[in-house]
């Protein structure tokens, strides 16, 4: 039997975290998209990696548990990446918060009740997330531990509160960050650890959906002027969860890593400044 990565979301970002993690152990890809998922896990075959692919459709918790249970056929989860999600341009609100909130919640739900002892997770969550008004403590610790299955009961998430699918998505993501917060309690227990990454604008298909949707301007205008000057790589990330998912990490849980190029600072404090736009 070997260890076994899982990875949820064939794209570019889990593709090169996996490739970072998953020599010598089993690497297990579930996606929406069978096509996608056969995509992603041929090019690593191809490169040497041990891989299978199942469809998985992470706002479903059959669906999850189901790829949990076609991981275990090869031995224990060992790492888990979670680099599943719509974007802002690709899926109104409601999928948004079903896939992106309520999915990443059944995954770090269901996933830490069966990682290996010594174990380390990582979900992408997003910039967007840090960029979002402050909700106050009470809303932050519904997010963080209402049941999953409540999660999308809550009044901050319903349709009347909601602006647009941006505003959905930061939601999303915020709730992401709480979540791994509450989790890494849960996964502690298990000597196993659970961290989020908040990327920025990096260069990947979904990426470029946004570049070309109707919030273009603003995301070029974004990495314009931010201090970095770039939009990032998916193996600039990769470097990030490779230091969280190792040993170098022992002592790194339950926390989110803003990797931007230094754009929210600059919202904040720069030239991204609301006023200044």
């Amino acid at each position: 039997m070997n260890d076994v990565v899982l990875l949820t979301g064939a794209g570019q970002i889990g593709m090169a975290i996996a490739r970072r993690i998953g020599y010598g152990k089993k690497i297990v890809i579930g996606d929406k998209s069978l096509e996608n998922a056969e995509k992603i896990s041929n090019i690593m075959t191809n490169a040497g990696y041990d891989v299978s692919y199942y469809e998985c459709d992470i706002s479903d918790r059959k669906s999850v548990k189901e790829l949990i249970q076609n991981a275990q056929k090869y031995g224990e989860i060992v790492h888990f990446i979670n680099a599943a999600g719509v974007s802002p341009s690709q899926a109104p609100i409601e999928a948004i918060l079903k896939v992106d909130l309520y999915g990443t919640a059944v995954l770090l739900e269901e996933v830490g009740q069966v990682i290996k002892e010594g174990g380390s997770g990582v979900t992408i969550s997003s910039q967007s997330g840090h960029r979002m008004k402050q909700l106050g403590a009470k809303i932050d610790e519904q997010l963080a531990t209402t049941p999953t299955e409540e999660l999308l009961d809550l009044e901050v998430l319903q349709p009347e509160n909601i602006k647009d699918t941006l505003h959905a998505y930061q939601l999303a993501k915020r709730c992401n960050v709480k979540r791994v917060m509450y989790e890494a309690c849960r996964w502690g227990q298990k000597g196993a650890r659970v961290n989020s990454i908040s990327p920025g604008i990096i260069v990947t298909p979904l990426a470029i959906d946004e570049f070309n949707g109707p919030r273009g301007d603003f995301y070029k205008n974004m990495f314009a002027n931010c201090p970095s000057g770039r939009p990032g790589t998916a193996d600039e990330v990769a470097n990030v969860a490779e230091l969280l998912m190792s040993d170098k990490g022992a002592f790194i849980t339950g926390s989110d890593i803003l990797a931007d190029g230094g754009a929210t600072a600059s919202y904040f404090y720069g030239k991204l400044r609301p006023e200044d736009e």
